[in-house]
């Protein structure tokens, strides 16, 4: 059951294969168009009806406790989510549930675009399980809330009124570096940081809505995580999506039997994932994660993340070696300690929710292929993976003056006027262009025999003649330039007309889902953009889709 239909594409939409968007690997490629390829590293193709009811049948009616609904609804009852959200996580203590699951980092401001689309993938997708199997389906947002990289998630860029990218950030302090991003505390410094996004986006009919529901969500004194998780349960939590902060304490007994095997038997996770990734290559493709021999699945979380290695002797937490008994006595001690890395947090996630598929971005696809071993090591069933939605959203004139020119989207990504030379070029008088042609075709006729002639007197000459030659034709293609840029200076209707559909496309070079934040589209659209982005049925993951809201 592919995300999405293939329902024709209408005058309001362009859409780009997958294969050709820039940024995605062969792996992510072939995952959505040739899954054949990549059917020995994953549980079943998610296009495939009798995949998906294997999948269905392999997690409802598994075993589960009332713990995770209650910690889920303890989180969103503290935020203050919608009754509708809170509802949502309370249906998955049905035995025959199943989670729809994805998730991301706690990006600024909600992160970029794509998170967005990562989660609005969820929802549609746990809709459509439900409509047609029949088994009730919830969309869960896990929030990374242990990621360390907090470069990347505390900045965010939106586009002003001349389209240029503005990039806000917060200036967090020195003692944070390496910290799990579920301890870092929004200070003061917030309030001008939304000062000045709210400066930078142009001015709509949502502004005002937009930016006091982001002041109450990124308040003074909330947590970077809770401020994100508040930001997109106001966006989402309607439509029934659940968020869950992976930090959670509570959650780590939960658990804990994973953590202990991990222990248990060091490096099986590592060497798994790095046989998977070998594979991989031995195919193709290209592995994602390359563990090394000593690597342990978890991590030490402190005032920092620290990897867990181990030795002959035990194991290592930076500069600190601890027995095997020493270091799960700390594990029985205090869970919360602990927490998995990028290898075992899918098998975590997967203990916890019933997890029948994960919306997947194009790198997870990656590392997720590397890990149906380690789940059967752990004895959890591999979810389904689904790719999520691929989408830009930009002005109808865009999506216009594509068709128009019958460009393919990914041809705007390069930062040069190339492809704008090219239109130029093609709008050049036929009767211009054909004299242009038809006198460099006669010269180089002419010249050809005239060097032949030359030749037979002195033979010498030949190459001054080819030389003469060489140089006409360079004055020709001066020429013509020249008459390329008259044709700029004349038609500067169109270079504008791509100047903006190349900003709106590819800020700065880089695709708008990954460029810009999603604030910036709800600024812009307001709720219209999520109702269209849930309920459009054309949208589906073998495409790239550029639309108009």
């Amino acid at each position: 059951m592919p995300l999405g239909s293939a329902s024709p594409v209408l005058p309001d939409s362009v859409t780009a294969d997958v294969r050709r968007f820039p940024g995605i690997k062969r792996l992510a490629s072939e995952y959505a168009t040739n899954f054949a390829a990549l059917a020995p590293f994953f549980a079943g193709d998610p296009g495939d009806d009798e995949a998906w009811r294997a999948a269905i049948a392999a997690r409802a009616g598994s075993a589960r406790g009332v713990a995770e609904t209650s910690l889920l609804q303890n989180q969103q009852r503290i935020r203050g989510a919608p009754e509708v959200a809170i509802a949502a996580a309370g249906r998955l203590a049905a035995p025959e549930a199943v989670a729809i699951v994805t998730g991301q980092q706690a990006g600024l401001f909600g992160g970029p675009f794509y998170t967005l689309l990562k989660a609005i993938s969820a929802i549609r997708l746990a809709r459509e399980v439900e409509q047609r199997y029949g088994t009730p389906a919830v969309a869960v947002f896990w929030v990374d809330a242990e990621d360390h990289d907090l470069d990347e998630i505390r900045k965010c860029s939106v586009l002003d009124d001349d389209l240029a990218v503005h990039t806000l950030e917060l200036s967090l302090p020195s003692s944070t570096i390496g910290a799990p991003a579920a301890t870092v505390r929004l200070s003061d410094e917030i309030v001008g940081v939304l000062d000045a996004l709210a400066t930078a986006l142009p001015a709509t009919d949502f502004t005002d809505d937009l930016v006091a529901g982001l002041r109450h969500a990124y308040a003074e004194g909330r947590g970077l995580v809770e401020a994100f998780s508040i930001w997109l349960e106001q966006c989402l939590g309607h439509l029934g999506l659940v968020v869950f902060d992976a930090s959670e304490p509570a959650a780590k007994p939960l658990v804990t039997s994973l953590f202990e095997q991990e222990l248990q038997s060091p490096g099986i996770t590592a060497s798994l994932a790095r046989d998977a990734g070998a594979r991989l290559e031995s195919a193709g493709f290209h592995a994602q994660v390359e563990p090394t021999t000593d690597a342990v699945a978890l991590f030490f979380l402190g005032d920092t993340r620290v990897p867990i290695r181990c030795d002959e002797d035990g194991f290592r937490l930076g500069e600190n070696r601890l027995s095997t008994a020493q270091l799960k006595a700390r594990l029985r001690a205090d869970a919360a300690c602990f927490g998995p890395n990028v290898l075992l947090r899918p098998i975590v996630q997967d203990r916890l929710f019933p997890t029948a598929c994960y919306v997947a971005g194009p790198n997870e696809l990656a590392y997720l292929g590397q890990l149906r071993e380690v789940y059967q090591h752990f004895g959890v069933p591999m979810p389904l993976i689904a790719p999520r939605l691929s989408v830009s959203v930009v002005d109808t004139a865009v999506i216009k003056f594509v068709r128009r020119y019958a460009l393919d989207v990914e041809s705007l990504q390069a930062r040069d006027e190339a492809v704008l030379n090219r239109l130029l070029d093609a709008q050049l008088p036929d009767t211009v262009d054909q004299a242009m042609r038809n006198a460099e075709t006669e010269t180089s006729i002419q010249m050809q025999s005239l060097a032949e002639a030359v030749g037979a007197i002195d033979p010498t000459l030949s190459g001054a003649a080819e030389s003469t030659l060489g140089r006409m034709e360079r004055d020709f293609r001066n020429l013509r330039n020249k008459v390329i840029q008259a044709v700029k200076r004349r038609d500067q209707t169109l270079r504008r007309q791509f100047a903006r559909s190349q900003t709106q496309l590819f800020p700065n070079g880089t695709p708008q889902e990954r460029a810009l934040s999603g604030v910036h589209f709800l600024n812009r659209y307001g709720p219209a953009l999520i109702e269209h982005l849930v309920k459009d049925p054309r949208l589906n993951t073998t495409h790239h889709w550029v639309i108009s809201v």
